[in-house]
């Protein structure tokens, strides 16, 4: 996790892909996974992320290694938070057996404690893969929630094609008092459903894609205190550089498409995003 010196952070990574235009105010990348992401250095990832105006950013763990590799990092750079948690994807090969479950949400609940890990996530659901049954991944989904309400941390949701499960569920257990879905993916009737449970929504790159009418449309109806950007790096790059390697720089593309989407300011909104990103993981 060490950067060579003097190493060039507004120059074009080695995929090629140039830099964005700096944004007018600093904003954050709430959700990305630094482990993930194929370049030299992470030093070199957040130097480039800062050279475009993305002064923090919040790395995800998806199991038991790599929110620890989350949590060291959040330690290690400053302007880093991590989330721990097992992904719903992973929640079979994470623990197979009862005994193992008991000792990864053992571990996972004792990271949460952490200074610097900031968020229980991602967990939730997924059901358009089927790597984990509903059952096992409504279980595991459910310890997730008690875990950030002990650790009084925010809980940072992967919801897909599962919404009124999802919604359920945190219904029946209880939400904590901080509730993020990221990569938000429901339609305008399920963003006014979360405005009204007070859950942020975090907006990804996949919201400049020519095919995410619904998308924006969520995102239209999105009270702004309500929402977050995150480039869920490397996944997901936002136009103009669609089917690139992401990472946290290109949130910047976001950024600037919601500004317009919302028809604000692109420094009123990354001032407003700064606020919620703070609500939602403390000051930094």
């Amino acid at each position: 996790m060490t950067a060579p010196a003097g190493a060039a952070a507004a120059a074009p990574g080695p995929d090629g892909v140039p830099p964005p235009e700096p944004l007018p105010a600093e904003a954050l990348d709430s959700h990305c996974h630094l482990e993930m992401i194929e370049r030299p250095d992470t030093a070199g990832v957040l130097a480039a992320a800062r050279a475009a105006g993305i002064t923090r950013v919040v790395t995800i763990g998806t199991d038991l290694a790599s929110s620890r590799w989350a949590a060291q990092c959040a330690h290690a750079f400053g302007g880093v938070y991590a989330a721990v948690a097992v992904h719903p994807n992973e929640t079979v090969t994470a623990a197979p057996t009862p005994e193992h479950r008991t000792e990864v949400l053992a571990q996972i609940a004792e990271l949460a404690l952490l200074d610097r890990v900031r968020a229980v996530g991602e967990t939730g659901l997924d059901y358009y893969r089927d790597y984990a049954s509903p059952v096992v991944q409504r279980d595991w989904f459910r310890a997730h929630i008690a875990i950030a309400k002990q650790a009084g941390k925010a809980l940072v949701i992967h919801d897909r094609d599962a919404h009124q499960d999802v919604l359920d569920i945190l219904e029946a257990e209880g939400p904590p008092e901080k509730v993020i879905f990221h990569c938000f993916s429901g339609d305008a009737a399920m963003a006014k459903h979360c405005a009204e449970a007070g859950y942020v929504m975090s907006f990804a790159g996949n919201i400049t894609f020519s095919s995410a009418g619904a998308l924006r449309e969520a995102a239209a109806v999105a009270p702004l205190d309500l929402l977050l950007v995150e480039t869920d790096a490397p996944f997901l790059t936002p136009v103009p550089h669609r089917g690139k390697p992401n990472s946290p720089a290109m949130v910047a593309h976001t950024v600037r498409a919601l500004a317009a989407l919302k028809q604000v300011g692109v420094a009123d909104l990354c001032a407003q995003l700064t606020a919620t990103g703070e609500r939602m993981f403390g000051p930094w």
